[in-house]
């Protein structure tokens, strides 16, 4: 049963990588941010349409891994139409739920992005899991300077 489900999880994340969702430029964007993870050379960019204090629409762009690509489908499928107060919820349980193993976090609410709770188990790889969400954070505060994931907050 248990390898069954890593299994299914495992095709979910390679069908994103392979078709990944909201994959494109939003031309015009009201927010914008790079990210770059210089371990791997993961490189994304994401795109946001703002209506008030809600994310209308999300688009994103890059090069990178199975991981970070997926990431960024996951999470653009999961933000869309979500107020930025719902997204940096999102951000702070996705990030305790692949750096915090005391964490108390309810992985039912986090839909389809559970699938990313077994890279807590690979260090190296949560950073390529985080760079697009790191990149969202930084689009919203509209930080104009490419994001690192080798910031020490990261």
């Amino acid at each position: 049963m248990m390898s069954d489900l890593r299994e299914l999880y495992q095709q979910l994340i390679l069908d994103h990588n392979k078709n990944p969702r909201n994959f494109r430029v939003l031309d015009p964007a009201d927010r914008f941010a790079k990210g770059y993870n210089p371990l791997c050379g993961d490189k994304v960019q994401i795109y946001l349409q703002l209506h008030g204090d809600r994310i209308k629409d999300i688009g994103f762009q890059g090069s990178g891994c199975a991981i970070s690509k997926a990431s960024a489908s996951l999470m653009t499928e999961t933000i869309k139409g979500k107020t930025l107060c719902e997204t940096e919820t999102y951000f702070k349980d996705f990030h305790a739920m692949l750096t915090d193993p005391s964490s108390n976090l309810d992985l039912d609410q986090m839909g389809k992005l559970f699938v990313f709770a077994g890279v807590r188990d690979y260090p190296t790889r949560i950073k390529c899991a985080t760079l697009s969400w790191h990149a969202l954070r930084a689009a919203i505060d509209n930080v104009q300077t490419p994001i690192t994931t080798e910031r020490d907050d990261t």
